[in-house]
Protein backbone atom coordinates (compact mmCIF):
# COMPACT_ATOMS: atom_id res chain seq x y z
CA UNK A 1 0.00 0.00 0.00
CA UNK A 2 3.12 2.19 0.95
CA UNK A 3 4.23 1.74 -2.67
CA UNK A 4 0.84 2.76 -3.95
CA UNK A 5 0.41 6.04 -2.51
CA UNK A 6 4.31 6.51 -3.27
CA UNK A 7 3.93 6.44 -6.88
CA UNK A 8 0.67 8.28 -6.66
CA UNK A 9 2.29 11.13 -5.00
CA UNK A 10 5.30 10.85 -7.67
CA UNK A 11 3.60 10.94 -10.46
CA UNK A 12 0.68 13.01 -9.24
CA UNK A 13 0.20 15.00 -12.64
CA UNK A 14 -0.61 12.04 -14.79
CA UNK A 15 -2.74 11.01 -12.03
CA UNK A 16 -4.63 14.03 -11.43
CA UNK A 17 -4.98 14.38 -15.65
CA UNK A 18 -6.90 10.77 -15.00
CA UNK A 19 -8.74 11.42 -12.07
CA UNK A 20 -9.96 14.63 -13.88
CA UNK A 21 -11.37 12.36 -16.81
CA UNK A 22 -12.69 10.48 -14.24
CA UNK A 23 -14.75 12.84 -12.53
CA UNK A 24 -15.56 14.28 -16.18
CA UNK A 25 -17.45 11.10 -17.28
CA UNK A 26 -18.88 10.15 -14.35
CA UNK A 27 -20.59 14.19 -13.74
CA UNK A 28 -21.96 13.49 -17.20
CA UNK A 29 -23.51 10.33 -16.82
CA UNK A 30 -24.83 11.98 -13.55
CA UNK A 31 -25.95 14.40 -15.47
CA UNK A 32 -27.56 12.35 -17.98
CA UNK A 33 -29.45 10.20 -15.49
CA UNK A 34 -30.91 13.29 -14.20
CA UNK A 35 -32.28 14.34 -17.69
CA UNK A 36 -33.23 10.86 -18.14
CA UNK A 37 -35.31 11.04 -14.98
CA UNK A 38 -36.45 14.62 -14.92
CA UNK A 39 -37.80 14.33 -18.38
CA UNK A 40 -39.62 10.94 -17.55
CA UNK A 41 -41.52 12.82 -14.76
CA UNK A 42 -42.07 15.88 -16.97
CA UNK A 43 -43.71 13.18 -19.34
CA UNK A 44 -45.84 10.96 -17.27
CA UNK A 45 -45.82 12.03 -13.53
CA UNK A 46 -49.85 12.52 -14.10
CA UNK A 47 -50.21 9.38 -15.32
CA UNK A 48 -47.93 7.60 -12.34
CA UNK A 49 -49.56 9.10 -10.05
CA UNK A 50 -52.84 7.56 -10.89
CA UNK A 51 -54.43 4.83 -8.47
CA UNK A 52 -55.31 2.45 -11.16
CA UNK A 53 -53.46 -0.68 -11.51
CA UNK A 54 -54.76 -1.36 -15.08
CA UNK A 55 -56.24 0.94 -18.12
CA UNK A 56 -58.32 -0.58 -20.72
CA UNK A 57 -58.47 1.25 -24.01
CA UNK A 58 -60.59 0.83 -27.58
CA UNK A 59 -58.79 -1.97 -30.13
CA UNK A 60 -58.47 0.04 -32.69
CA UNK A 61 -55.55 2.49 -30.66
CA UNK A 62 -52.62 0.79 -31.28
CA UNK A 63 -50.28 4.12 -30.20
CA UNK A 64 -50.98 7.25 -28.61
CA UNK A 65 -54.03 6.05 -26.81
CA UNK A 66 -54.69 8.59 -24.96
CA UNK A 67 -55.03 10.70 -27.93
CA UNK A 68 -56.86 8.02 -30.45
CA UNK A 69 -58.45 5.75 -27.97
CA UNK A 70 -62.03 6.41 -27.14
CA UNK A 71 -64.35 4.37 -25.36
CA UNK A 72 -68.36 4.96 -24.17
CA UNK A 73 -70.40 4.59 -21.57
CA UNK A 74 -71.66 0.69 -22.76
CA UNK A 75 -68.53 -0.48 -22.95
CA UNK A 76 -67.67 0.78 -19.63
CA UNK A 77 -71.17 -0.94 -18.09
CA UNK A 78 -69.79 -4.49 -19.72
CA UNK A 79 -66.61 -4.09 -18.44
CA UNK A 80 -67.69 -2.88 -14.69
CA UNK A 81 -69.75 -5.86 -14.89
CA UNK A 82 -67.25 -8.58 -15.94
CA UNK A 83 -63.72 -7.33 -14.52
CA UNK A 84 -64.54 -7.75 -10.76
CA UNK A 85 -62.81 -4.89 -9.87
CA UNK A 86 -63.69 -0.73 -9.10
CA UNK A 87 -63.81 0.64 -12.89
CA UNK A 88 -63.95 4.24 -13.28
CA UNK A 89 -63.54 6.67 -16.96
CA UNK A 90 -60.48 8.82 -17.62
CA UNK A 91 -60.42 11.51 -20.47
CA UNK A 92 -56.67 13.01 -21.49
CA UNK A 93 -56.17 15.52 -23.71
CA UNK A 94 -53.97 18.56 -24.06
CA UNK A 95 -55.10 22.00 -24.87
CA UNK A 96 -54.78 25.50 -23.99
CA UNK A 97 -55.72 28.42 -21.65
CA UNK A 98 -55.91 31.52 -20.77
CA UNK A 99 -56.62 33.11 -17.35
CA UNK A 100 -58.56 36.48 -16.57
CA UNK A 101 -55.30 38.06 -15.85
CA UNK A 102 -53.54 37.60 -19.30
CA UNK A 103 -51.56 33.95 -18.02
CA UNK A 104 -51.38 32.00 -21.62
CA UNK A 105 -50.82 28.03 -20.85
CA UNK A 106 -50.76 24.80 -22.01
CA UNK A 107 -52.45 22.00 -20.10
CA UNK A 108 -53.64 18.59 -20.18
CA UNK A 109 -56.85 18.15 -19.29
CA UNK A 110 -57.71 14.99 -16.87
CA UNK A 111 -61.58 14.26 -17.35
CA UNK A 112 -62.03 12.40 -14.28
CA UNK A 113 -65.41 11.61 -11.83
CA UNK A 114 -65.39 13.85 -8.56
CA UNK A 115 -66.66 10.76 -7.25
CA UNK A 116 -64.17 7.77 -7.83
CA UNK A 117 -61.04 6.73 -7.01
CA UNK A 118 -58.87 8.90 -9.80
CA UNK A 119 -60.00 12.29 -7.57
CA UNK A 120 -56.81 13.49 -7.24
CA UNK A 121 -56.09 14.99 -3.85
CA UNK A 122 -55.24 19.02 -3.27
CA UNK A 123 -52.67 20.65 -1.60
CA UNK A 124 -54.53 24.11 -1.58
CA UNK A 125 -57.91 25.03 -1.84
CA UNK A 126 -61.03 22.52 -2.57
CA UNK A 127 -61.65 19.43 -4.80
CA UNK A 128 -63.39 18.35 -7.56
CA UNK A 129 -65.94 16.76 -5.03
CA UNK A 130 -69.45 18.17 -5.14
CA UNK A 131 -67.73 21.25 -6.93
CA UNK A 132 -69.52 23.18 -10.08
CA UNK A 133 -69.39 21.51 -13.26
CA UNK A 134 -66.53 24.46 -14.60
CA UNK A 135 -64.42 23.64 -11.72
CA UNK A 136 -60.82 22.72 -12.54
CA UNK A 137 -57.89 21.83 -10.03
CA UNK A 138 -54.59 22.42 -11.38
CA UNK A 139 -50.68 21.51 -11.36
CA UNK A 140 -48.48 23.26 -9.09
CA UNK A 141 -46.30 23.60 -12.41
CA UNK A 142 -49.16 25.95 -13.60
CA UNK A 143 -49.32 27.83 -10.48
CA UNK A 144 -45.50 28.68 -11.42
CA UNK A 145 -46.59 29.65 -14.47
CA UNK A 146 -49.18 32.48 -12.93
CA UNK A 147 -52.29 30.37 -12.60
CA UNK A 148 -54.22 31.03 -9.19
CA UNK A 149 -56.83 29.49 -6.97
CA UNK A 150 -59.58 31.69 -7.86
CA UNK A 151 -58.80 32.66 -11.18
CA UNK A 152 -60.86 31.82 -14.20
CA UNK A 153 -59.18 29.70 -17.18
CA UNK A 154 -60.79 29.94 -20.48
CA UNK A 155 -59.97 27.55 -23.00
CA UNK A 156 -58.83 29.07 -26.49
CA UNK A 157 -60.75 28.86 -29.01
CA UNK A 158 -63.53 27.08 -27.82
CA UNK A 159 -65.05 29.71 -25.02
CA UNK A 160 -65.32 27.14 -22.05
CA UNK A 161 -64.42 29.13 -18.60
CA UNK A 162 -63.43 27.13 -16.16
CA UNK A 163 -63.16 28.45 -12.19
CA UNK A 164 -59.41 27.53 -10.40
CA UNK A 165 -60.87 25.76 -6.86
CA UNK A 166 -58.04 23.91 -6.10
CA UNK A 167 -54.23 23.17 -6.86
CA UNK A 168 -52.56 19.70 -6.39
CA UNK A 169 -48.64 18.51 -6.93
CA UNK A 170 -46.46 19.05 -9.34
CA UNK A 171 -48.09 16.78 -12.14
CA UNK A 172 -47.56 16.83 -16.07
CA UNK A 173 -48.51 14.95 -19.19
CA UNK A 174 -46.62 15.08 -22.34
CA UNK A 175 -44.09 18.00 -20.44
CA UNK A 176 -47.68 19.64 -19.76
CA UNK A 177 -49.05 20.73 -16.54
CA UNK A 178 -51.92 18.74 -15.86
CA UNK A 179 -55.44 20.13 -14.93
CA UNK A 180 -58.58 17.94 -13.68
CA UNK A 181 -62.04 18.57 -14.24
CA UNK A 182 -65.34 16.68 -14.38
CA UNK A 183 -65.19 14.07 -17.32
CA UNK A 184 -68.78 16.23 -18.68
CA UNK A 185 -66.75 19.24 -18.64
CA UNK A 186 -63.90 17.46 -20.42
CA UNK A 187 -66.04 16.25 -22.95
CA UNK A 188 -66.55 19.57 -23.69
CA UNK A 189 -63.13 20.48 -24.16
CA UNK A 190 -61.98 16.94 -26.53
CA UNK A 191 -65.60 17.53 -28.75
CA UNK A 192 -66.07 21.01 -29.20
CA UNK A 193 -65.37 22.69 -32.36
CA UNK A 194 -63.43 25.48 -32.94
CA UNK A 195 -64.98 28.58 -33.19
CA UNK A 196 -68.49 27.34 -33.13
CA UNK A 197 -70.78 27.77 -29.94
CA UNK A 198 -69.48 26.69 -26.93
CA UNK A 199 -71.13 23.02 -26.57
CA UNK A 200 -73.28 22.08 -23.70
CA UNK A 201 -72.78 18.65 -22.13
CA UNK A 202 -76.45 17.31 -23.78
CA UNK A 203 -74.64 17.88 -27.65
CA UNK A 204 -70.94 16.46 -27.17
CA UNK A 205 -70.58 12.28 -27.80
CA UNK A 206 -70.63 10.22 -23.83
CA UNK A 207 -66.87 9.04 -24.85
CA UNK A 208 -63.93 9.56 -22.74
CA UNK A 209 -60.07 7.62 -23.47
CA UNK A 210 -59.44 5.49 -21.14
CA UNK A 211 -61.23 3.26 -18.30
CA UNK A 212 -59.32 2.64 -15.47
CA UNK A 213 -59.14 -0.25 -13.40
CA UNK A 214 -58.71 0.07 -9.59
CA UNK A 215 -56.53 -3.71 -9.51
CA UNK A 216 -56.00 -6.59 -11.91
CA UNK A 217 -59.18 -8.19 -13.29
CA UNK A 218 -59.63 -11.45 -11.86
CA UNK A 219 -60.75 -12.92 -15.00
CA UNK A 220 -58.15 -12.70 -18.18
CA UNK A 221 -57.72 -9.68 -19.19
CA UNK A 222 -57.24 -11.49 -22.89
CA UNK A 223 -61.11 -12.80 -22.75
CA UNK A 224 -62.46 -9.43 -21.52
CA UNK A 225 -60.37 -7.72 -24.34
CA UNK A 226 -61.95 -10.45 -27.19
CA UNK A 227 -65.55 -9.92 -25.84
CA UNK A 228 -65.27 -6.03 -25.56
CA UNK A 229 -62.81 -5.13 -28.32
CA UNK A 230 -60.70 -3.67 -26.40
CA UNK A 231 -56.82 -3.70 -25.20
CA UNK A 232 -55.99 -3.86 -21.66
CA UNK A 233 -52.56 -2.52 -20.54
CA UNK A 234 -50.96 -2.23 -17.25
CA UNK A 235 -50.44 1.12 -15.36
CA UNK A 236 -46.73 0.95 -16.64
CA UNK A 237 -47.06 -0.23 -20.26
CA UNK A 238 -49.74 2.75 -20.87
CA UNK A 239 -46.96 5.26 -19.71
CA UNK A 240 -45.58 4.75 -23.61
CA UNK A 241 -48.50 6.14 -24.44
CA UNK A 242 -47.49 9.16 -23.44
CA UNK A 243 -46.42 11.67 -26.44
CA UNK A 244 -42.41 11.37 -26.86
CA UNK A 245 -41.88 9.16 -23.83
CA UNK A 246 -40.35 6.50 -25.76
CA UNK A 247 -38.25 8.41 -27.77
CA UNK A 248 -37.20 10.14 -24.98
CA UNK A 249 -36.39 7.01 -23.00
CA UNK A 250 -34.22 5.31 -25.88
CA UNK A 251 -32.19 8.73 -26.50
CA UNK A 252 -31.61 9.38 -23.10
CA UNK A 253 -30.65 5.46 -22.25
CA UNK A 254 -28.54 5.21 -25.27
CA UNK A 255 -26.57 8.38 -24.45
CA UNK A 256 -25.59 6.58 -20.58
CA UNK A 257 -24.87 3.20 -22.34
CA UNK A 258 -22.25 4.73 -24.55
CA UNK A 259 -20.80 6.63 -21.40
CA UNK A 260 -20.87 2.90 -19.97
CA UNK A 261 -18.85 1.47 -22.67
CA UNK A 262 -16.34 5.08 -22.94
CA UNK A 263 -15.37 4.55 -19.18
CA UNK A 264 -13.98 1.73 -19.01
CA UNK A 265 -11.98 2.14 -22.15
CA UNK A 266 -10.78 5.49 -20.93
CA UNK A 267 -10.03 4.00 -17.33
CA UNK A 268 -8.08 0.86 -19.10
CA UNK A 269 -6.02 2.98 -21.91
CA UNK A 270 -4.07 4.85 -19.29
CA UNK A 271 -3.84 2.33 -16.87
CA UNK A 272 -2.32 0.14 -19.62
CA UNK A 273 0.45 3.02 -20.48
CA UNK A 274 1.13 3.39 -17.34
CA UNK A 275 1.74 -0.33 -16.37
CA UNK A 276 4.07 -0.67 -19.50
CA UNK A 277 5.75 2.40 -18.32
CA UNK A 278 6.18 0.82 -14.95
CA UNK A 279 7.40 -2.73 -16.26
CA UNK A 280 11.31 -1.88 -15.10
CA UNK A 281 10.05 -1.40 -11.36
CA UNK A 282 7.59 -3.60 -11.52
CA UNK A 283 10.34 -6.50 -12.19
CA UNK A 284 12.75 -4.69 -9.77
CA UNK A 285 9.89 -5.70 -7.25
CA UNK A 286 9.80 -9.34 -8.13
CA UNK A 287 13.50 -9.72 -8.38
CA UNK A 288 13.29 -8.27 -4.35
CA UNK A 289 10.78 -10.98 -3.58
CA UNK A 290 7.23 -9.37 -4.67
CA UNK A 291 4.63 -11.96 -5.17
CA UNK A 292 2.63 -11.42 -8.27
CA UNK A 293 -0.53 -10.81 -5.60
CA UNK A 294 0.89 -8.23 -4.20
CA UNK A 295 2.10 -6.55 -7.49
CA UNK A 296 -2.29 -7.11 -8.35
CA UNK A 297 -3.26 -5.39 -5.22
CA UNK A 298 -0.41 -2.64 -5.77
CA UNK A 299 -2.43 -1.87 -9.16
CA UNK A 300 -5.67 -2.94 -8.25
CA UNK A 301 -5.42 0.30 -5.33
CA UNK A 302 -3.89 2.46 -7.58
CA UNK A 303 -7.18 2.17 -10.28
CA UNK A 304 -9.42 2.55 -6.46
CA UNK A 305 -8.29 5.41 -5.71
CA UNK A 306 -8.55 7.01 -8.89
CA UNK A 307 -11.70 5.53 -9.72
CA UNK A 308 -13.79 6.07 -6.31
CA UNK A 309 -12.21 9.51 -5.60
CA UNK A 310 -12.97 10.68 -9.55
CA UNK A 311 -16.43 9.28 -9.32
CA UNK A 312 -17.30 11.08 -5.99
CA UNK A 313 -16.28 14.09 -6.72
CA UNK A 314 -18.10 13.78 -10.46
CA UNK A 315 -21.21 13.07 -8.03
CA UNK A 316 -20.95 16.57 -6.16
CA UNK A 317 -20.66 17.80 -9.75
CA UNK A 318 -23.52 16.53 -11.10
CA UNK A 319 -25.49 17.31 -7.81
CA UNK A 320 -24.29 20.81 -8.07
CA UNK A 321 -25.80 20.85 -11.99
CA UNK A 322 -28.81 19.92 -10.65
CA UNK A 323 -29.04 22.64 -8.06
CA UNK A 324 -27.81 25.09 -9.95
CA UNK A 325 -30.82 24.54 -12.95
CA UNK A 326 -33.87 24.02 -10.22
CA UNK A 327 -36.96 23.87 -11.65
CA UNK A 328 -35.84 25.77 -15.38
CA UNK A 329 -35.16 22.61 -16.82
CA UNK A 330 -36.47 18.96 -16.49
CA UNK A 331 -33.73 17.70 -14.13
CA UNK A 332 -34.27 15.22 -11.16
CA UNK A 333 -31.34 13.38 -9.77
CA UNK A 334 -32.76 11.57 -6.13
CA UNK A 335 -29.90 10.35 -4.14
CA UNK A 336 -30.50 6.61 -4.68
CA UNK A 337 -30.73 7.41 -8.42
CA UNK A 338 -27.42 9.38 -7.75
CA UNK A 339 -25.89 6.54 -5.87
CA UNK A 340 -27.04 3.75 -8.07
CA UNK A 341 -25.35 5.32 -11.26
CA UNK A 342 -21.85 6.56 -9.56
CA UNK A 343 -21.55 3.01 -8.34
CA UNK A 344 -21.95 1.73 -11.87
CA UNK A 345 -19.71 4.24 -13.25
CA UNK A 346 -16.96 3.32 -10.46
CA UNK A 347 -17.59 -0.42 -11.54
CA UNK A 348 -17.72 -0.48 -15.23
CA UNK A 349 -14.27 2.11 -14.61
CA UNK A 350 -12.68 -0.32 -12.25
CA UNK A 351 -13.35 -3.29 -14.80
CA UNK A 352 -11.24 -1.33 -17.33
CA UNK A 353 -8.18 -2.33 -15.15
CA UNK A 354 -8.87 -5.46 -15.98
CA UNK A 355 -6.91 -4.95 -19.37
CA UNK A 356 -3.89 -4.00 -17.33
CA UNK A 357 -3.81 -7.06 -15.26
CA UNK A 358 -2.20 -9.51 -17.27
CA UNK A 359 0.86 -7.16 -17.87
CA UNK A 360 1.68 -6.54 -14.19
CA UNK A 361 1.59 -10.40 -13.37
CA UNK A 362 4.15 -11.08 -16.17
CA UNK A 363 6.43 -8.71 -15.13
CA UNK A 364 9.86 -10.94 -15.18
CA UNK A 365 12.04 -10.82 -12.71
CA UNK A 366 15.40 -11.64 -14.82
CA UNK A 367 14.83 -8.21 -16.62
CA UNK A 368 16.52 -6.55 -13.37
CA UNK A 369 19.21 -9.11 -13.87
CA UNK A 370 20.27 -8.45 -17.26
CA UNK A 371 18.40 -11.34 -19.28
CA UNK A 372 17.52 -9.26 -21.78
CA UNK A 373 20.78 -8.08 -22.73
Amino acid sequence: MFLALLELRAARGRFLLMGSVVVLVAALVGIVSGFTTGLGDDTISALRRLPAAQLVFSSDARSDQFARSLLDEKTAAAWHKDAGTETTPLGVSITRGTTNRGAEVDLAAFGVDPTAFLNPSVTRGKSLVDAAADSVVISAKLADEGVRVGDTLVIDRLGISLRVIGQTERLSYGHVPAAYVPLKTWQRIRFSTPGAPAATTATVPDQFSALALRSPVGTSAAALDKRHSTTTLTKEKAYEAAPGYTGERVTMNSIQIFLYLIAPLVVGAFFAVWTVQRQPELALLRALGASRRRLLAHTVLQATLVVVLGTAAGAVLAAAVGLLVGEQVPFSLPASTLAITMCTVAAVGLAGTALTLRRVTRADPLTMLGANR
